[in-house]
């Protein structure tokens, strides 16, 4: 291999897993302002393959530009290896974790052997973890921290005309839906470290495994409908979200909350009339966020819980997993 290229996954049409390509691509130039990350894993979440697949679930208007050959992925953890002149606070040898500019549609670039990231996105890896899993927190804790913990940025909110407020989780009752995967298991980390009463939402298969996360109950629902069963709750999470979303309303209390992470919910009417709120927002970037969340990773407050793992070279088979549903946290991509 010459000496400026490297292996990652790209994408020449969109389509199926089928369509990643496993081959030489250029080694990223520095701009100001960015590190250079030999990558060592690299975490897999639904934006890879909402890209991957041309945004086909969102309405035409909506769709950004995608140029082709696009290296898909946004999480990483590795080693810098070069620091632009401009950037304070990361040295070459320094382990790193990181979602690289997200939401950016395509330039994130991680499914590769080296990664360039604006030094604001990265934080110090924790020492506790390896870089797997390391590379399966960024972009799911920074949502599960985001919706419930701080915002963190001033951006408009492309989802709703007003910012997206955490409420405070202290005494509260929480639900999260799709608990076990990877939102839904930070999700409930997050909320029993801010002192709520989680009730988890998932199949049977992941009820051990929640437990260990320390949730207060457990709803199967394959047994039975959550909204069924649970009542008077102070916020519900759905980490599944869409355009079954409305059905938790009535699970909820009066001044209540309903935070979905995806598009879909249709029931604005009906929210309005029980006095709950309805809120959304994007997962931005945020390394600070990120070196907040270390402590809690190296201190075990939180785990990151790993499904499966698989080489750069297997990202098809990754995303066929994905695909497959079940997931306990998250799948993760071995580079080194």
């Amino acid at each position: 291999m010459s000496t400026d290229t490297m292996k990652a996954i790209r994408l020449h049409e969109f389509g199926g897993p089928e369509v990643m390509r496993y081959e030489e691509a250029p080694i990223p130039v520095l701009k100001p302002g960015e590190v250079l990350v030999r990558v060592h894993a690299v975490g897999i979440n639904p934006p890879d393959w909402y890209l991957r697949e041309g945004y086909k679930d969102l309405p035409p208007e909506w769709r950004p530009p995608v140029p082709f050959p696009v290296i898909l992925g946004s999480d990483v953890a590795g080693v810098v290896v070069a620091v632009a002149a401009d950037v304070q606070g990361f040295s070459v040898g320094d382990e790193v974790y990181g979602m690289v500019r997200f939401p950016s549609f395509g330039e994130s670039a991680a499914y590769a052997e080296y990664v360039a990231a604006p030094a604001s996105d990265l934080a110090i890896k924790p020492a506790s973890i390896d870089y797997v899993h390391a590379a399966g927190a960024p972009m799911a804790s920074l949502t599960a921290w985001q919706f419930l913990i701080e915002l963190g940025h001033n951006e408009p909110n492309p989802l709703q005309p007003e910012m997206h407020r955490p409420v405070p989780l202290n005494g509260k009752t929480v639900l999260v839906n799709g608990a076990a995967g990877g939102v839904g298991h930070f999700a409930v980390q997050l909320a029993k470290w801010r002192g709520a009463h989680v009730i988890a939402v998932a199949s049977g298969t992941h009820e051990s495994f929640l437990s260990g996360l320390g949730v207060d109950e457990f709803i199967d629902y394959t047994k039975s409908p959550p909204e069924d069963v649970a009542h008077d709750v102070d916020l519900v999470l759905d980490a599944l979200g869409g355009p079954t979303t409305g059905r938790f309303l009535r699970t909820l209390k009066r001044g209540g909350a309903l935070f979905p992470v995806f598009l879909g919910f249709s029931d604005a009417e009906e929210a309005a009339k029980l006095g709950v709120t309805v809120s959304m927002t994007q997962v931005r970037s945020n390394g600070p966020q990120l070196a907040e969340l270390v402590r809690l990773l190296d201190a075990g407050t939180v785990r990151v819980a790993i499904d499966s793992t698989f080489p750069l070279s297997d990202a098809r088979k990754a995303h066929e997993r994905a695909a497959s549903g079940h997931i306990q946290g998250k799948i993760v991509l071995t580079v080194v």
